[in-house]
């Protein structure tokens, strides 16, 4: 195994903790909660968006340059401890602090860890290890919504299904530390450069920020809408693992993408993609417009993540590290303010959330489409 292909599945497996798990294992874990801590949807709302409000300061503390490997290391830690202390506390206000923890440090991860083997890979173009990286995120929001979705259908806790994802995240965070280290680093590293914020960095962010808020509402509530159409945890679980599985597959032909069509017409394709997702459930009843919105929201989100990072990176060169994060702190500000809005509108939240979110990812999408800027030399 080439020390490259370790660097990218590595950084596959700290997505996978800090992404499907630090980020996301609530989405399948709030039907539990409902179940059996008298979870209601304002509080999972609430709790949801404590999560994106840490990781809103973690993408905004991440702008600052930051030794990288004990930045990743730390990361990692957070999540897993977080996710694992969640099966220990009752009450929203310990729930509340654990959740932004793990949203601070998943952003801290994301940053880092993309930033970093983004530029190794950079040597190497179109080399599908940018994908590999990236599957990260679709792999972890499998594994969550299995593992849950097998507890569920064994009767078992929220507190067991919080505890078995902790334990999971440790053992992965432990597999993956030995291989962030200086050495497997330096190759990559390249001196953080000032950002002149122009223009076009500032639609960038702004479309970014888009993404995150149009893309939240269904990523937090398919299973929870689900449920409220299916009772039967066998049939509603699967939305979620369904999700992460076409994030998978579309990141790993996203490499094909890039190379043919360019990084910037994939994020705006993509986001019009997503768009039809999020209206799927508004325009078609039933299990069928969930399944839709899991099919072409859960197919996009890592493609316009991986693409926009992409974009950063080709435009910014050495300047693009501050820019990421720049781009992650304003996804954090959307997706902070969707679930807010869900829960503010109370049992009409979702319908309206998600006919804003489909016009204001189609409209952002179509921002991406003027003339982007040369190449700096």
């Amino acid at each position: 195994m080439t020390s490259d292909l370790r660097l990218a599945l590595a950084g596959l497996a700290a997505l996978a903790v800090a992404m499907g798990i630090g980020r996301f294992a609530f989405t399948p874990l709030l039907p539990m909660m409902q179940g059996d801590a008298g979870l209601s949807f304002s509080q999972g709302g609430v709790l949801a968006s404590a999560n994106y409000l840490g990781y809103l300061v973690g993408a905004l503390w991440a702008i600052r340059p930051v030794p990288a490997v004990p930045a990743i290391r730390i990361s990692l830690a957070a999540v897993a401890l977080s996710t694992f202390g969640m099966a220990f506390v009752q009450g929203m206000p310990a729930w509340i602090v654990l959740r932004f923890i793990a949203g601070f440090a998943s952003a801290w991860t994301l940053v880092h860890v993309s930033s970093w083997c983004l530029a190794r890979f950079a040597a190497r173009p179109g080399s599908p290890l940018p994908g590999v990286l990236f599957t990260g995120v679709g792999t972890g929001v499998v594994l969550a919504g299995l593992v849950c979705l097998a507890l569920a259908s064994a009767g078992a806790s929220s507190a067991q299904g919080w505890m078995a994802l902790g334990i999971i995240a440790i053992l992965l965070t432990a597999s993956v530390v030995p291989v962030f280290r200086e050495s497997n680093l330096a190759a990559g590293r390249q001196a953080w450069a000032r950002l002149a914020w122009d223009r076009e960095a500032v639609r960038l962010v702004l479309c970014y920020t888009a993404y995150g808020f149009s893309y939240i509402i269904p990523a937090t509530f398919v299973p929870a809408m689900a449920k409220a159409i299916v009772a039967d945890p066998k049939v509603f679980g699967w939305m979620w693992p369904f999700f992460g599985a076409t994030a998978i597959a579309s990141t790993l032909i996203a490499g094909r993408w890039l190379a043919t069509l360019g990084a910037r017409r994939v994020w705006m394709l993509s986001q019009l993609a997503m768009a039809v997702g999020v209206a799927a459930p508004l325009v078609i009843p039933g299990l069928a417009g969930i399944a839709i919105a899991a099919l072409f929201v859960g197919g996009t989100f890592v493609v316009i993540t991986l693409a926009a990072l992409q974009v950063a990176r080709e435009l910014y060169g050495p300047a693009s590290p501050p820019l990421m994060a720049a781009m992650t702190a304003g996804f954090g500000v959307g997706q902070v303010v969707g679930p807010l809005l869900v829960a503010q509108l109370a049992d009409r939240g979702i319908p309206i959330a998600l006919a804003g979110a489909a016009l204001l990812v189609a409209l952002s999408g179509l921002a991406l489409g003027s003339k982007e800027k040369p190449c700096p030399t």
